[in-house]
């Protein structure tokens, strides 16, 4: 499996691995907005996603009132078990 952003840049280009992980960047932390542009949503889904019940996207760490980060990690596992194989899904 293969994520690329439409205009990626250095930090946030996929890179394919053996054991099907998707790696998103090499930066350890991502923003809101840049998860954003990851997923080619608006930020405000993200923050939707995290403040409106059902809680939903992936985990996140709350800094402080208005600083949140999520863990490339979480983020990468999060997309892999939101992953539907159409050939399995039948």
């Amino acid at each position: 499996m293969r994520l690329v952003t439409q205009n990626p840049s250095p930090e946030m280009t996929a890179t394919p691995k053996e054991d099907d992980t998707i790696r998103l960047s090499s930066k350890p932390f991502m923003s809101t907005e840049e998860l954003a542009v990851l997923l080619d949503v608006d930020p405000s889904t993200i923050r939707r996603w995290r403040t409106v019940p059902p809680l939903q996207g992936p985990p996140f760490i709350q800094l402080s009132d208005r600083v949140v980060k999520y863990a490339t990690t979480d983020v990468e596992r999060w997309l892999l078990a939101h992953r539907v194989d159409p050939r399995k899904a039948a």
